[in-house]
Order: C-alpha cells, then structure tokens, then sequence
C-alpha cells in the first residue's frame, strides 16, 4: 500500500510536494541552552549583552529585554546570533514550550533551548510550527516527571515536518500579517482604554463640585445631591419566563445568559421568585463592588438572584455607567456598606439613595454618556476583531501544518 501523502490541509496553489519529516536535532543539531550567572557578584550584571529569561518569550519576535550582562556574566555563555529562536523548557507549567526569535544577538539562561538559523528553515515558520505543537510539549512535560519540565533531548527528537523553502516563506508572510494585525487592533483597544480610564478621572467632578476636563459650554458646578435624584429601586419579583430570562450578573461583563456563564448552583429555576430588571437598570453587588460587580444591565429583560440591588435611571444610563466605575464612586457605597463577615456585607438600597454626589445636569450628562459609549464600542470593536483573528490564526495553523 503507497504511504499516505504527508502534507498540510490547507496549501498555496503550485505547491504539491510531500513535506520532509525528521526530528528537529536533525536540522538544528546539538541545540544549546544557557545559564544564570551568580547574583552574588554583582559584577556579572549591568552591562551591554542582553539576557534572555522564560518572561521574556512572546511567542513572536523578542524587541526588548530587562536584564543585561556584563564580560564577566557571559564568560560562561555563548552568545546568539539575531533570528535564533528559543524554547522553554520550564518555568512553570503554563511556560512549557512557549517560543521567542531573538531581534538581536543575546544570551539565554539554563531553562530555554535555542535553534540558531538554519539555511534551509525560515525562522518564523519553525515559530509558528513550535507554537502550533505546544499542547505536545506540555503532555511530555506533565507525563512522566514530577516536576514538570522538558529537556534538550526531548526538543532534539521531537518531530519536526517542513516543506520547501519557497513554500515556508509563504506561510510564514501570511501568519506574520495576521500576528501583525492582530497586534494593530490590540494596541489601538489598549489606547482607547487608556484614554477612557484618563476621561473617567477628569470628567468626572471632584470635592470642588467641578470636573478637571469640560465639553465647551458647560462650567456650572456640579448640584450635589442624593442619589434618590438620580436612581428609583426597582423591586420586582418574579419566576424566570421566556420574557424574563433567568441570568447571571459576572463582574465587568454584567448581566449575561446563565448558559454562557452557569451558575445555576446560584439562581434555581424552582417556582421562587427572583428579582427581574429591565434594560439599562443599574445593579450592584455589595460584596462585590471592589471586584467590579456594579454597573448597567446592557442585556435587556432578565431574572437575577435577588442578592443584587437593581435601580431604574433618572438621568442620562451611559454617563452613570461611567460614574459607577470610578474608584471614588465606590468608596462613598464602600464607607455605607455593613456587616463584618464577607458573604454578609450589606449597602441596604434606602442607605445608597441617600448618599450625596455631584452631579451634572443631564444635558452634561448625555455628553459625557454619548462620548463614553463611543468609546466603549470602540473597544469591543477592536477586542472582537483581534479575537477574530486570532482563531484565523489558530485554524490556519492547524490546517497549514502537519
């Protein structure tokens, strides 16, 4: 019987050849692996010669370091040319097998393995083939040693399957463009978090009754009220129906179906009635405010358990929603909250209305509310599409390699 075709899935047209098989000592050779010099003599550290350790691997392309050494500190190592790509070995279960390609010449300590440049293997390829078998390395790591660690002999008989040159730079250029975009989209949401988290401490006011940063038009002082002004308990009880849902409210999500996040061991569908809330009710756990249990219903119509406070919205819900997560805002609920014993902590709803806070008129209010939401469906924008990619990314390497 002729041996089965061994190729990828998935392949760029023009390429039908079978893919050479061997084991990565095969190519690589005898791979090296580092060590730590002494942190006693302190003589070994501070200089020019980068160093690389198990956090610094970013399973892509290593830009920078914190640890350098000195002529002393690597008398004892060797150094390693830029496009070398190390492994670890250990440092944690969850470190097994992650990988790195050094952007720069460096050194590495005793629990990474490294893979110099080859001229018939595309680095990034090699990356993307490691990175794809990770779950292989942590099964060896867990199989058979107490502590769990791979070795240097382990890397060298591993498999290692490869196709031509040509067809490896194709691969590699698609994964590096999705990596690179992924990369796009995740900095650009964490841009815009920052810059929502600074809006949330300037446009919110302080003691003074004034906020740091202003819409154009507005530069009354905030009226400092009751909460009553702004908030209406609502306490409807009911069982869990097809309008009403039953849900669960998980902190910084919000209120969510109990299928997505089930804790129903929490909230029993058995005829009790529960508490129900409409769409942009605010909700709060008062255990868990520190924990980010607070803020707005975006779900709509929902049965929750009835150890949350729910409260209809007076004023504009997009700017509550910001309010509500300001640390400041928390600890004025904090300094009302009772009970000594975690699990029995208490901001009774009468106690929060009463608590006094500045606020804006709601013409002020829907201005900072609209900008907010802006930002927030920003963010979730670019997390969708970064996650998008990344489970491109992970199928292409499940179908693109053997």
């Amino acid at each position: 019987m002729k041996d089965e075709k061994k190729a990828p899935k998935l392949r760029f047209k023009s390429f039908t050849d079978d893919w050479e098989q061997c084991k990565l000592g095969d190519v690589y050779g005898h791979l090296y692996s580092g060590n730590t010099p002494s942190r006693k003599n302190s003589a070994n550290f501070g200089g020019d010669t980068p160093w690389i350790r198990t956090a610094d691997l970013n399973n892509g392309l290593i830009k920078s370091t914190t640890e350098f050494l000195t002529y002393e500190g690597i008398k004892q190592l060797k150094i390693l040319p830029e496009n070398t790509i190390v492994l670890a070995m250990y440092g944690g279960f969850n470190q097994i097998g992650r990988t790195g390609i050094l952007g720069f010449p460096a050194t590495i300590n005793q629990a990474l393995v490294a893979l110099t440049p080859h001229k018939n293997i595309n680095q990034f390829f090699a990356q993307s083939y490691l990175n794809r078998h990770i779950i292989d390395w942590r099964r060896v790591a867990a199989s058979s040693r107490k502590d769990p660690n791979i070795t240097k002999e382990d890397v060298e008989k591993s498999e290692f399957s490869f196709g031509s040159l040509e067809e490896q730079n194709r691969i590699s250029k698609l994964i590096s463009r999705l990596d690179h975009t992924i990369t796009l989209h995740e900095e650009k949401k964490h841009q815009l978090e920052r810059l929502k988290s600074a809006l949330l401490q300037k446009m919110f006011a302080d003691k003074s009754g004034y906020p740091a940063v202003r819409f154009e038009g507005f530069d009354e002082m905030w009226e400092y009220c009751k909460l009553e002004e702004v908030f209406v308990e609502r306490n409807q009880k009911g069982v869990a129906d097809a309008n009403y849902p039953l849900c669960s409210f998980i902190a910084h999500k919000g209120v969510v179906p109990k299928d997505k996040y089930d804790r129903s061991f929490l909230v029993k569908s058995d005829g009790k009635k529960y508490k129900r809330t409409e769409l942009n009710d605010f909700i709060y756990s008062s255990n868990n405010l520190e924990t980010g249990s607070i803020g707005l219903n975006k779900f709509g119509r929902a049965t929750i358990s009835p150890v949350y406070s729910i409260f209809m919205v007076k004023g504009d819900s997009d700017f509550i929603a910001g309010l509500a997560s300001t640390p400041r805002f928390i600890y004025e609920m904090i300094r009302f909250r009772q009970g000594v014993v975690y699990g029995q902590w208490r901001i009774h709803e009468s106690d929060f209305l009463k608590i006094k806070y500045y606020i804006p008129q709601v013409t002020e209010q829907e201005k900072i509310g609209n900008l907010l939401s802006k930002l927030t469906r920003a963010i979730i924008l670019h997390d969708r599409k970064s996650k998008l990619l990344l489970r491109v990314k992970q199928s292409l390497l499940q179908k693109m390699f053997i």
